[in-house]
This record gives C-alpha cells, structure tokens and sequence, in this order.
C-alpha cells in the first residue's frame, strides 16, 4: 500500500507465531509525546498522476481495498487503536481496525463505512479516511515516579480535501475520489491526538472494552451454554446405552452359562477368536495414531496454558509459538504410540513406521504450507514468511522432533507387544451380510454427527477470528468444549463399534478411527459453507489460500479425532 513511510526506523521483531500468522509490524510516520495535544498535523501528501501507469497502478489498488473494506490495524504499547461506533439496541462495538475508504455505488447506495457521514454522497466515488483523530486514554500510576499506563487508544476516522497540504486545516469536504477520475489526485494525511486520564480502567483489564464489545458476544455465551447441555445430554444417552446394553447382554451370557441346553453364542461373543487380528493397512493406521497423540496432548497442553491466561490476545503470536514449540518437543509420545501399535498389529518393519511417523503428516502439512507460503510470495504479500523462518521451521522438525521420534519408537519397540486377553483364530471367521446401518461408510457418516455438533459454534467463532480479524479469547469454553469432543469422539466410537460388533464384523480398528475422524470431514463442509455464505475474497490466489490453510486445519483435526 502505498501509505505514509516511516524512514530510518527498524520493524519490530516478531515471535514465531507472528511471523506464521503474518502479523507484520511496521513502524508507523505518527508521531505523538505524552500529555502533549496535536492538532491537525501533517504526515505526508500522496500525488497520482493517473496518466503515469505506475501511479495509476497504485491508484487503482487502493481503490480496490476501499471496494473490499481493507482496514487498518495500528498498536499503540501493545494495545490495538480501535474504532469505536454505536450498532443496533444501543451497542457500541469497538473494532480493533478501520477502514481505508470507502465507496458509494453508482446508483448512489453508500457501502461499508460510508453510511457514517451524509456528506459521503457523490455516486461512483470513493471517500478515502486520510484524517484519524485519535485519543489516547492513560491511568496514572499511584507511585509518580513511573509516571502514567496507557489503557485505551481510540480513533475516529475522517475524510478531508485538504486544499493546502503544507497547511492543512481539517474542515471542509471529505477526500473524494471519483471512480473515472483522471489528471493528478493529491491526498494529504493528517492526525490529532489528545490524551484524557481514565482512572476507572485499571491497566490489568484493559483489553476488557474491546472483548466485550465483540459481536454476538451474549449470543455467544448462550450458544455455548446451549451447546454444552446439548452434548451433556448426548453423552449421558451413550453411556446409558452402553451401560445398558451391555449390562443385559452380559446378563444373557450368565444366564446361558447356567443352563445345559442353551449351547449357541451370538452377537460379539461370537467374533472373540477374530478381534484382535490386526488390520488391513496396520502401518498407516499405527502412524496416524502417533500423530493423533501427539496433536492431542499439545492441543490439550495449549489450551490449558490458554485458559490460565499466559496465552491472551495481549501476547501477540503466543498460541501459535506455543502450539509449534509443543508439537517439535512431542515427538516422543508420537514414536511411542506409533510402535506400540504397530508392534501389536504384528508389524516388523520398525525403520519404515519411525519414518513414516517422523514425515508423513508433518511432511504433508509442511508441504501444504509451503505452496500456500509461494503463492503469498508471488503475490508480494507481507503475510509471506521469510526464507530463514522456513529454514528455522525446518530445523525444529528435523534436528528436534525427529529424533525425539526416533527415541520415542526405541522405547515402544524395545516393550513386549500389547498382549490380547484372547487368542487368534487360524482361519478369519466369515463375516455375513451386513444392514444398511452396520455397513462401515453409514456407520462412519454417522459417527462424525455427534462430535462436529459440540464444536460447530465455536468452530464459527474461530474461523471468525483467523479469518474476520476478530479476537478470540474465550478459552476457558474452548477447553471445556475440547474436553466434552474428546468424550463424545470416545462414546459415539465405542457405541458403533459395539454395534458392528453384535453384527459379527470384526474389522473394528480403521472404522474406530474413521468414525469420530470424519467429524473432519463435517468441518470442511461447514468451512466451504462459511467461505460462500460469510466471507468476500475475491481472486483465485486467496481463494486457493483459503481452502489450502483449511486443508491443514482438517488434516490435524482428522488425526486429533480419530
């Protein structure tokens, strides 16, 4: 974009998790000193000479993010600049961005922010915000000696034609810029800035204004509440009709084994002899799980860390720096379940299962990424992560998680294989003609339903924030949500497989990891629903970010689920 240029200052330096999030911090041309007020003052004049290509170029491309609301996002110690604008039943919501501009169609309908001034009305012209009027609120600190906290940073965005750039006044009409203007467009930048003492807001909460101002932030709580008594409910059924059903079923048996004439088993009884033979594709089941766990524990370790606070919005890049430093120094418990499984499945190619373990899915998502990584390059986004952090990712996965894998996979090939409390038969038992609702794809379909309806609302939610700019921080539900996925995955595939089981087929490891897996299978479905029916990108490049980002997303979450 082609703003005001700060010259001479260094960027700030970034953690992992903001580099990989492509939060970019560029020092900013605003200058302000404490307590002291500025009135109109001057950054910079902008001039397009639209007969010159390479100005009507950049003309054109801040015309393009006014169109699709582009929007500002400044820090000021750490806290966002938020706009703060009354909504609907006396709300007001304060929006940790701005937008650029604005535009009114060519049949006069004013989009986006232009419906905040009247004098925003020519049709077909763009209203730029070339004027922030920003106030800075502090709270003084009882101990003088370490002066003042700053608590909120708020700003209004205007739009001024300023006639004399070098002397600018900032009144009058607002910077328009027609659609088919031609010849030479000035646009001047200005600031004020004010500061006011605010001794209600203490600087420990004082990101307090900005999460509770977030959008649909009580429907959130009551969705969630709704959520929670619904999956409660669910999971008490399933355990009820395990407990049940097995419980009459072991009855039956006791009873059997009490009287002389009744000889025959049936149901799962039947197929003990053939339940522990390994699966078909034992070696890729065995890495998936590895991998499963490790996902599970660095989710469940993130979160917790999450909801004692030490990950808040405040530390920019913490989640992710803590997900990615969690997964590297995981690697032991991924080669262990790896090898444990496949050493129980009967499997002897020990070097392929720590390999694959060490490659496959990181090397899936690695390889993803990196494609996502050369589009974001091509494009010349600032989102692009740089050659050495690559490097720097590579080297975490190579020179740490691998070789924690490797010591994991010694120490699950060095114990003696899981010993099955039944033996397996010689011959495989021969399955019989399945119903409809005991074949294994009804039977998965309907596994995924009940997880993916414990999580569809937060899922909204967090789709919202990565792709809608919009905070997340209520962890302490998201864990509580994690914690009630993990039961339903385990009720919802240990109550089908008891089913497929009474139906005398023994094929129960892949369907067990398939069944609560395809829960991911429902969040892509609900990501391509939220990318037609919420988001506005245009253009193929984000387009094909969007879904290459989401594929990753239901790589993990398939594996975490199964």
């Amino acid at each position: 974009f082609d703003f005001c240029q700060a010259e001479g200052k260094k960027r700030p330096s970034e953690n992992l998790g903001q580099v990989l999030f492509g939060e970019r911090i560029e020092p900013s041309p605003y200058r302000f000193t404490f307590n002291k007020k500025e009135t109109c003052k001057s950054v910079c004049t902008k001039t397009y000479d639209t007969t010159k290509p390479d100005d009507k170029q950049k003309l054109d491309f801040l015309k393009k993010s006014m169109l699709l609301n582009y929007q500002h996002h400044w820090i000021v110690d750490n806290m966002p600049v938020t706009w703060c604008y009354d909504v609907e039943d006396g709300q007001r919501f304060c929006n940790p961005g701005f937008p650029i501009g604005c535009y009114i169609t060519e049949d006069g309908r004013p989009k986006d922010a232009c419906v905040i001034n009247s004098e925003f009305h020519e049709k077909d012209t763009f209203y730029i915000f070339n004027h922030v009027d920003i106030k800075i609120y502090y709270h003084v600190v009882e101990n003088e000696a370490l002066g003042a906290r700053l608590v909120a940073a708020k700003l209004e965005p205007k739009s001024y034609k300023h006639t004399h750039p070098d002397n600018p006044d900032c009144s009058g009409v607002p910077m328009d810029i027609s659609n088919k203007a031609s010849g030479e467009v000035k646009i001047a930048y200005t600031y004020s800035v004010s500061f006011q003492e605010e001794k209600s807001i203490r600087w420990a909460s004082r990101w307090d204004y900005i999460l509770e101002s977030m959008p649909h932030t009580h429907i959130q709580w009551f969705s969630i509440m709704n959520s929670l008594v619904i999956v409660l409910f669910l999971s008490g059924m399933v355990a009820m009709i395990m407990l049940r059903t097995l419980h009459k079923d072991i009855a039956r048996y006791n009873q059997m084994d009490s009287t002389e004439d009744a000889q025959e088993e049936f149901g799962w009884k039947l197929v003990h002899g053939d339940i522990f033979r390994p699966p078909r594709k034992g070696m890729l089941l065995s890495v998936f799980l590895g991998s499963g766990t490790q996902i599970l524990i660095m989710t469940f370790v993130t979160l917790f860390f999450a909801c004692l606070g030490f990950l808040s919005p405040a530390n920019r890049g913490a989640l992710m720096t803590c997900a990615v430093v969690l997964w590297v120094l995981l690697g032991t418990p991924a080669g262990y379940v790896a090898a444990r499984f496949y050493k129980s499945f009967g499997g002897e190619k020990w070097k392929t299962n720590v390999l694959l373990t060490s490659f496959l899915c990181p090397g899936i998502v690695f390889a993803d990424f990196f494609i996502m990584n050369l589009i974001l390059w091509g494009e010349g986004s600032s989102a692009a992560i740089p050659f050495g952090t690559l490097v720097a990712i590579l080297a975490l996965w190579f020179c740490i998680s691998v070789p924690l894998t490797f010591i994991g996979a010694y120490f699950g090939f060095k114990k003696n294989a899981i010993e099955h409390p039944v033996r397996t038969n010689q011959i495989p038992r021969q399955i019989p003609e399945q119903s409809f609702y005991t074949k294994p794809l009804p039977g998965i379909i309907m596994g995924g339903i009940l997880p993916f309806g414990c999580i569809f609302i937060q899922l909204f939610f967090i789709l919202n924030s990565i792709w809608s700019h919009q905070m997340y921080y209520m962890f302490g539900f998201l864990f509580l949500v994690f914690i009630i996925l993990v039961i339903t995955c385990s009720e919802a595939t240990i109550l089908l497989c008891y089913f497929h089981l009474c139906a005398e087929d023994y094929h129960w490891q892949w369907r067990s990891f398939l069944t609560s897996g395809f829960t991911a299978v429902y969040f892509l479905i609900y990501a391509i629903h939220y990318f037609f029916s919420k988001l506005q990108i245009t253009g193929t490049a984000s387009t094909i970010l969007y879904f290459g980002y989401t594929m990753i997303m239901v790589l993990i979450f398939f594996l975490f689920t199964g």
